[in-house]
């Protein structure tokens, strides 16, 4: 099984960065100074990749290597341009299908809704370049290999993508508990994007305000939430239902 290749040391995250390699997430030691930092710092901000300021005691858990106060992952699949994506996949269908999550950060939640992406047929998945689930070993297991089949696009916000959906005639619907509206009130046939939130607190509310509809599933029992992959598995398969 193919898992997310870890590269340490501040040159060897800057030559990585120069030659284009998918970078998940970068981890920097808090306090570090330089100017070899400095450079790396600005290519981070640059290529608007995901980047956290930890301990040193977590960048020597990550490695036992000389890491120098910089650990970076890089991904096993590249990540596609919401643009580039779009374009190939109208050349397939009128009616798109697409899946944003905002923030999801359960590798495992990824890797299960990435699963049920594919077998209903999702054309893109998009995520937010900081704040989600990275692309790793568990994510790659929990979703039987999928990752490799579902084209998945970062933005720097969701609602980037959002607007630009909207743009090119596709309508967003956001699944969230804050609406009368049920997900078999909303029509999928048409081209759709279907946002799901994270698992703490739901879509960020500045998301929901863009989204052209809201939809809740009816829970009938006294816990009120479902779990996010579970809840999109629902969204999905309704989905395919008035698409048949």
């Amino acid at each position: 099984m193919q898992r997310t290749t870890q590269i340490f040391g501040l040159r060897a995250i800057i030559e990585a960065i120069k030659a284009d390699k998918n970078i998940d997430k970068v981890f920097l030691q808090k306090g570090l100074k330089g100017d070899l930092f400095k450079e790396l710092e600005s290519l981070i901000n640059h290529n608007k990749i995901n980047a956290s300021y930890v301990p040193i005691e977590k960048l020597n858990k990550l490695t036992q290597n000389n890491h120098q106060g910089a650990v970076a992952q890089i991904s096993p699949i590249k990540f596609y341009d919401i643009e580039e994506l779009h374009e190939q996949v109208l050349e397939k269908t009128s009616t798109p299908l697409y899946l944003l999550l905002d923030q999801l950060s359960d590798v495992r939640n990824f890797g299960a809704i990435i699963r049920t992406a594919e077998c209903t047929g999702v054309n893109g998945i998009i995520i937010q370049s900081k704040g989600a689930a990275p692309v790793n070993g568990d994510t790659i297991k929990t979703s039987a290999g999928a990752v490799f089949k579902v084209p998945i696009c970062r933005v720097s916000h969701i609602k980037d993508a959002v607007f630009f959906l909207q743009a090119s005639g596709v309508k967003v619907i956001a699944a969230t508990e804050k609406t009368e509206d049920t997900l078999y009130d909303i029509n999928f046939k048409d081209a759709c994007a279907i946002i799901m939130g994270s698992e703490g607190r739901g879509i960020n509310p500045s998301v929901i305000k863009v989204a052209d509809y809201k939809a809740k599933l009816p829970l009938l029992g006294e816990i009120e939430s479902l779990n996010v992959s579970v809840a999109c598995g629902a969204f999905l398969y309704e989905a395919v239902r008035q698409r048949r």
